[in-house]
């Protein structure tokens, strides 16, 4: 598989809603980027309790969903220009029912690996102004993922994500954000116990699995 990286976004912690902070405001880097283990260069997080870290290090949110989004929405002035929906990699070709969690790709110089799905939050429909998105993620599956940097380097819009190995073979990442946030697709203990696993998924996501077994 592979995706065209039509940009490679980069936001500061600023005003979002209140006295509360948040980098959802990304811009396209001009030039090279610089990809690093804590992520790209320029990048930085406002809430580090539930963002950042080695296994958040590179954000994608696929821009094949920007279309339908802007059908729900009756179109949206955000939709016109990257990073949306606050990602790093804004690119064509790859979606959440292609992605396995664990597959890696080249893109640039640096080695990327899928670590989570995205958890979405509040922040998405106060961005937008619109209720109801996170909601529609959730039915949709349609929720980005994150990725760890196994070898840093260097990338450019232009460049394209080239997979260079297949991580859990069953485990896409729409599956799995499936199978622990619809409530209309709940895990059976089975895939519960399968979840909890997969080596190559996040700890934390890993740790949710198993309280849903303890429950």
């Amino acid at each position: 598989m592979t995706a065209e990286v039509l940009a490679i976004c980069v936001g500061l912690p600023k005003p979002f809603n209140g006295a509360e902070l948040s980098a959802i405001d990304k811009q396209p880097v001009d030039g090279i980027a610089h990809i690093r283990s804590f992520g790209i260069e320029g990048d930085m997080v406002a809430d580090t309790k539930h963002h950042g870290g080695p296994d958040m290090a590179v954000h994608h949110y696929p821009r094949d969903h920007y279309a339908g989004w802007s059908d729900w929405l009756g179109g949206h002035d955000l939709l016109s220009r990257p990073a949306a929906f606050g990602e790093n990699i804004h690119a064509e070709g790859l979606t959440e029912e292609t992605v396995r969690i664990g597959d890696r790709f080249h893109l640039g110089s640096a080695l990327l690996e899928v670590s989570q799905p995205r958890q979405p939050c509040w922040k998405i429909d106060h961005r937008f102004g619109q209720k109801g998105m996170v909601a529609r993620i959730v039915k949709q599956h349609n929720c980005g993922w994150y990725y760890r940097v196994i070898e840093e380097g260097d990338a450019k819009a232009g460049d394209r994500l080239e997979q260079i190995e297949t991580g859990h073979e069953d485990w896409t990442v729409g599956r799995l954000f499936a199978k622990l946030f619809d409530p209309a697709q709940k895990a059976t203990r089975e895939e519960l116990e399968q979840i909890t696993t997969l080596e190559r998924l996040c700890l934390p996501w890993r740790d949710r699995a198993r309280q849903k077994l303890d429950r």
